[in-house]
C-alpha cells in the first residue's frame, strides 16, 4: 500500500496510517512482567531470557504436537548477484535479467480506443476500458484453450491487477487537479474508472516474456462504478442498505484496492484498503445518529465534519458524486448513503474467467482496511483457510476457515465455488504471547461476550460482528500490530508469514504512553530513532516480518508458535536494530508485498520513506527458513523478543531497485519460474507537472524522457530463457 504518511502523494491528505484503535488491549511487554521483571531477565542473560522466550516455539506452543515442521527443500537456492542500490530512474535487475512492460496507466484493453497520449485527454468513460492508475496485488490465472483456469499452464494466462489509488497531477487530467472547495466532475468520473481491477489476457511471445493480449475477450475493468452483491452475514442487514440498494443485497464499486488474495476454485480476491479517501461525513452527523452507529464510525475513521481527500462528493448532485457522502440526509437509510462506508473494507471476490459475472463482497471474512487475503494451499477434505491483515497502526491480523472442506472437483466452480467456500466459517484475530506461543481468538455472534448485552458495543448479530470486526476484535483482547500489510503462506512447510511495514508511535519502554501510542511488546519489539538520526520518525520505522507455524500442522488449529523471521534495518544500524544482520547485498526498509512463488521462493518489495536518500523501492528474494531457526534476542528499547536465523548473503538478496518515488509492489510468477510480474506503483510522485522527479516507464528505455510518469506492470525474465532467481 502507498505511506502517505512517510511519503505524502498530491492525490491524497488523508493519512492512511491513521490510529483509530485507542483500546486498552494488554501490551506484549506487561504479560512478560507477569512471567519475570525486565530487569532479572537482563541481569540472567541470553539464557535467562532464552528460556522465559523460547518455551513457545516447543511442545506447549505446538500443542502438544511432538512432529517437526516440514524441512524446506535444500535445492532451492538463490542464483543471481545482488543488485546494488541505486537512485536511478529505471528497473534495475541483475546480469543476465530483462524487462519489459506489460502494461501502464491509460493503455487501452480493446481495440477502438486510441493509445495513452501522455496529455490527459483521454475520455472519463474510456477509463472503463483502458488499464486504470496505482498498479498493486495481482495474481497470473494460467488459461486453457477453452477458457478455464489451469494452475499448472505458465505460456498463456489471465493476469488479474489491483488499481489502488490515483495520482492525479500525472497521469489522468491535463493539468493536474482543477483547484477549487468543489471538485470537476468530469475529472471525478475519470477518477472513479481508474480505480479497482483490470484483468488482462497475457500470452508468451519469444522465450519467456509475456504479452497483453489487446482485444481478448477476458479483458474487463472493475471499477469504484461497477455493480456487486453483498454475500454472507451482512447480506441483506440494515447495515448495508442504501438507497441505490434499499434492501442490502447489492452495491456499487470496489475501492483503493491494495493487496489481494487468489482461491485454488480458480477466482480472484481483491481487497478494500484506504477506502476512507473517497468517504465523507458532514458536521452535525453524530447528532443524528445512535451511540452505537458513532462509536461504529469513529473506530473506523470517519468522525463527523470529515471531508474526503479526494472530495467525490462535491462533484455534483447526480448519484455517481453524492454517494460518497457517509451522512443522514433522509428520513431513513433508503433516503441516503448514511451506510455508504459499511459496503467498503471487504474482500471481493471476481470470475475473471467469466467477464459477465457480478463480483460479490465476500462479507465473511470481516470488514477492516483490507490489505489482502492470503490463502493457505488447499487440502482436499481440509477447510479453506485465509490469512489477512488490517493495515493500520495498531490493527490486527486475522484467519478466516470456512465451514466448508475442499473438493477438488471445485476447481473452475467460479462464484458459485465461492459462496460455498467463503461464505459460511469462522473469523478468528491473533494475539500474540511474550513466549512464542499465539491463539486465534474467535469473533462468533454469542461467543465471548459478543452479544447483544456487551457493554462496550451491543452486537445484535453475525452482520454486525463481521461489520465493525475492528471492534469484536478489541474486546477479545487482540494484539496490536505494527501495521500488518502483505501475507503469505510457505507451500514447502505451511508456515505464514506478515509484513509489519512500521510504525512510528510507539514510544520507549521508560515513557508513558499517551493516546494510541504503544509501548514495544515482544511481536514489535523495536524503539530507536531512525537510522539517519531524525527526530520525525522514532518508534519502528524501519518495520519488520512475523511468521508463525499453526499447532500440529493444521491451518485449522487455534494455537500457533511464532518469531520474526526478518527486522528491516540499514546494514550499519546498531546490532539491536539490525536484529537479523543484514549487509549490503540485503539490507532493506519498510516490507510491504511479500509473495511465496510456486517453487517455495520467498519475494519481499519495500514501500519505504526512511531509507529513499540511500536507494529507491526494492524487491529481495529470500530461502527462508522456519519457525525456531534463531533465537531469544533483547531489541533496541531493551525489549525481549524471538528472532529468525540470521540474513546471510546465500539466504537473502536484492533482487531489482525500481524507479524514483515509486513503491515496488504486486508480484506474480508463473508455474514454471520462467516468468514474474511485478508493479511499480506511482513513480515520480513527489514531483509535479511543472517538475517532474520520474519519467519512468519511458525513462527504462529512451534517456532524456520528458515523458510523464506511469504506474505500469513489469515483466521480468532472463535472457537465457531459464528460471527466474535461482
Amino acid at each position: 500500500m502507498t505511506n502517505h504518511t512517510l511519503s505524502p502523494t498530491r492525490a491524497s491528505e488523508y493519512d492512511d496510517n491513521e490510529i483509530v484503535n485507542l483500546t486498552a488491549n494488554a501490551h506484549m511487554d506487561d504479560i512478560l512482567a507477569v512471567r519475570l521483571s525486565r530487569r532479572s531477565a537482563l541481569k540472567g542473560g541470553v539464557s535467562v531470557t532464552a528460556g522465559a522466550l523460547l518455551g513457545g516455539l516447543g511442545l506447549s506452543a505446538c500443542g502438544g504436537n511432538d512432529d517437526p515442521a516440514p524441512e524446506a527443500s535444500e535445492a532451492l537456492s538463490l542464483g543471481f548477484n545482488a543488485v546494488a542500490k541505486n537512485l536511478n530512474d529505471l528497473v534495475t535487475v541483475p546480469e543476465g535479467y530483462q524487462v519489459s512492460i506489460l502494461h501502464a496507466l491509460g493503455d487501452p484493453l480493446h481495440y477502438g480506443d486510441e493509445s495513452w497520449k501522455d496529455d490527459g485527454s483521454e475520455s472519463a468513460e474510456s477509463y472503463n476500458r483502458r488499464v486504470g492508475d496505482g498498479h498493486d496485488g495481482m495474481y497470473f490465472f494460467g488459461l486453457t484453450e477453452d477458457g478455464k483456469y489451469d494452475a499448472a499452464r505458465s505460456d498463456r494466462g489471465l493476469l488479474a491487477v489491483n488499481h489502488e489509488y490515483v495520482v492525479q497531477p500525472y497521469g489522468l487530467h491535463p493539468a493536474g487537479i482543477t483547484a477549487g472547495a468543489a471538485r470537476v466532475a468530469g475529472e471525478v468520473e475519470k477518477e472513479i474508472y481508474a480505480h479497482g481491477v483490470s484483468v488482462v489476457e497475457v500470452k508468451r511471445g519469444t522465450g519467456s516474456d509475456m504479452g497483453m493480449v489487446r482485444g481478448s475477450r477476458f479483458n474487463r475493468r472493475v471499477t469504484s462504478a461497477t455493480e456487486m452483491v453483498f454475500t454472507g452475514p451482512a447480506k441483506g442487514s440494515a447495515l448495508v442498505r442504501t438507497r441505490f440498494s434499499t434492501d442490502g443485497l447489492k452495491t456499487r464499486g470496489t475501492n483503493n484496492n491494495c493487496a489481494n488474495g487468489y482461491t485454488p476454485w480458480g477466482t480472484y480476491l481483491t481487497c478494500e484498503e484506504n477506502w476512507l479517501n473517497v468517504v465523507a461525513r458532514a458536521a452535525g452527523d453524530n447528532a443524528l445518529r445512535s451511540a452505537k452507529e458513532v462509536a461504529g464510525l469513529n473506530r473506523y475513521g470517519l468522525p463527523e465534519n470529515r471531508k474526503s481527500p479526494y472530495l467525490w462528493d462535491t462533484a455534483g448532485s447526480t448519484d455517481l458524486f453524492a454517494r460518497w457522502t457517509s451522512s443522514v440526509t433522509g428520513a431513513t437509510s433508503a433516503d441516503d448513503y448514511r451506510n455508504i462506508a459499511n459496503t467498503f473494507g471487504w474482500v471481493v471476490e471476481i470470475d475473471p474467467f467469466n467477464p459477465t459475472s457480478t463480483p460479490a463482497k465476500r462479507t465473511a471474512l470481516g470488514r477492516m482496511n483490507h490489505e489482502g487475503a492470503w490463502p493457505a494451499p488447499a487440502v482436499v477434505g481440509q477447510p479453506i483457510v485465509m490469512y489477512m491483515g488490517d493495515d493500520a497502526r495498531n490493527e490486527y491480523i486475522y484467519k478466516f476457515v470456512s465451514k466448508a472442506v475442499w473438493d477438488a472437483k471445485d476447481v473452475n466452480g467460479g462464484m458459485a465455488a465461492g459462496a460455498k467456500y467463503l461464505d459460511e466459517g469462522t473469523l478468528y484475530v491473533a494475539k500474540f504471547n511474550a513466549d512464542g506461543s499465539g491463539q486465534w481468538l474467535e469473533l462468533s455472534f454469542g461467543k465471548n461476550g459478543l452479544d447483544a448485552s456487551n457493554a462496550t458495543f451491543a452486537f445484535a448479530d453475525q452482520a454486525d460482528v463481521v461489520t465493525h470486526a475492528r471492534i469484536a476484535a478489541d474486546i477479545r483482547g487482540a494484539t496490536k500490530m505494527d501495521r500488518p500489510e502483505w501475507g503469505g503462506v510457505n507451500p514447502l512447510n505451511g508456515e505464514a508469514y506478515m509484513t509489519l511495514t512500521n510504525n512510528s508511535n510507539r514510544v520507549a519502554t521508560t515513557a508513558t504512553p499517551t493516546g494510541s501510542q504503544l509501548k514495544p511488546d515482544a511481536a514489535n519489539p523495536r524503539y530507536y530513532e531512525d537510522m539517519k538520526g531524525s527526530t520525525s520518525q522514532k518508534g519502528n520505522p524501519n518495520g519488520h516480518i512475523i511468521r508463525w507455524r499453526e499447532a500440529g500442522g493444521s491451518v485449522a488449529a487455534t494455537s500457533f508458535a511464532w518469531d520474526i523471521y526478518l527486522f528491516a534495518a540499514q546494514s550499519d544500524a546498531a546490532a539491536d536494530v539490525n536484529l537479523s544482520g543484514l549487509t549490503a547485498v540485503n539490507d532493506f526498509s519498510s516490507p510491504d508485498g511479500l509473495y511465496f512463488d510456486p517453487r517455495g521462493l520467498l519475494w519481499i518489495q519495500t514501500d519505504d520513506g526512511a531509507y529513499t536518500d540511500v536507494t529507491n523501492c526494492m524487491m529481495l528474494a529470500a530461502v527462508p527458513g522456519k519457525v525456531g531457526d534463531g533465537g531469544a534476542a533483547t531489541a533496541a528499547g531493551g525489549t525481549a523478543t524471538i528472532k529468525g536465523a540470521n540474513a546471510t548473503a546465500n539466504t537473502v538478496r536484492r533482487f531489482l531497485v525500481g524507479p524514483k518515488d515509486c513503491e515496488i509492489t504486486g508480484i506474480a510468477v508463473t508455474p514454471d519460474g520462467k516468468t514474474l510480474f511485478f508493479n511499480v506503483q506511482h513513480p515520480g510522485e513527489n514531483g509535479t507537472l511543472a517538475t517532474m522527479t520520474s519519467h519512468w516507464p519511458d525513462s527504462q528505455t529512451t534517456t532524456g524522457s520528458t515523458k510523464r510518469p506511469r504506474s505500469a506492470t513489469v515483466v521480468v525474465t532472463r535472457k537465457d530463457g531459464g528460471a527466474i532467481g535461482i
